[in-house]
């Protein structure tokens, strides 16, 4: 397969801040990608920069083979769906629709209108007077119909409900699966997102920290609990990505997934018990400031 995103040592900069900081990764094509952060992780920013509306500080950024800032060329292959969009009060609802079809050479009318009247939108509302969620909603529409080599969505679930949210990961796998192409989806959360898709690529203040398949993600760590010396013992020369004292006494600790056969076997002569880690939970393990976590607040002063 070939690679729709090339990024090499990539930084941008904001005065001393670096939002992004010499980050590298490839994306191959027809592959659904979840970036993954913390709320200023810079996953806006890379997502902006695919789109060609910022230009990297330094490094080498590619898209389609080609610099995307400022690109007719690449632009006429990407679309950039967050929820800052807006549109003119002019245009109702079914005129945007209407209007930006031309915009896009694999633009699927029918798939359009079938989403506008499943989610019940009034085809003479302005955009402007829509709800937060239902921006989003609407937004997403354009975005799957779009239908474009590389689609990025920025928070596209932003405000709404829970059963929207899932209409909307059906609506967009099974449309990808009719007519794949190269889709990245932001979100500081990865429970919902996990099962569509198929790679993630995790931010860390500005810098990469993983950049994997999902089933590699889910059998990346593990977790212990039991008696605090009996864990310490065990992880001793182990690497460990989180720990927590949940109880006087007990410890929790999460560490790379390396364990042989006679290290389990160590763990149930010691009494400890072996836990799964979910997708969720791990990154957010990953992407903490202290091992220790919140736990490190209450051990000053």
């Amino acid at each position: 397969m070939s690679s729709v995103i090339q990024c090499q040592a990539v930084t941008k900069s904001y005065g001393k801040l670096k939002a992004i900081d010499n980050v590298s990764f490839e994306i191959e094509e027809n592959k659904i990608t979840g970036l993954i952060g913390r709320n200023g992780a810079g996953k806006t920013t890379l997502l902006k920069m695919l789109a060609g509306f910022f230009k990297p500080t330094s490094g080498e950024l590619k898209v389609f083979s080609q610099n995307p800032f400022n690109n007719l060329t690449s632009s006429t292959k990407t679309t950039f769906i967050d929820d800052t969009m807006t549109f003119p009060d002019s245009f109702t609802l079914a005129d945007i629709l209407s209007e930006v079809a031309p915009f896009y050479a694999n633009w699927h009318s029918h798939l359009a209108n079938a989403l506008f009247d499943y989610f019940s939108f009034n085809p003479k509302q302005t955009h402007s007077k829509l709800s937060k969620g239902s921006k989003s909603t609407f937004n997403s529409i354009i975005g799957i119909a779009s239908r474009c080599p590389l689609t990025l969505f920025d928070e596209p679930t932003t405000g709404m409900d829970s059963a929207v949210r899932k209409d909307f990961y059906k609506v967009l796998l099974k449309d990808y699966l009719e007519y794949p192409r190269t889709i990245i989806l932001s979100s500081h959360l990865l429970s919902e997102l996990e099962e569509i898709l198929e790679d993630i690529l995790l931010l860390n203040q500005g810098e990469r920290c993983l950049h994997l398949p999902v089933w590699e993600l889910k059998e990346l760590a593990i977790g212990l609990r039991g008696n605090a010396q009996a864990v310490r013992t065990f992880v001793e020369g182990k690497e460990l990505i989180y720990q927590e004292e949940f109880a006087k006494g007990s410890l929790y600790v999460v560490l790379r997934k390396k364990l042989l056969q006679q290290d389990l076997e160590l763990v149930r002569q010691s009494g400890l018990e072996i836990l799964p880690i979910t997708t969720d939970d791990l990154c957010v393990y990953l992407t903490i400031k202290t091992k220790g976590g919140i736990d490190n607040v209450f051990k000053r002063g």
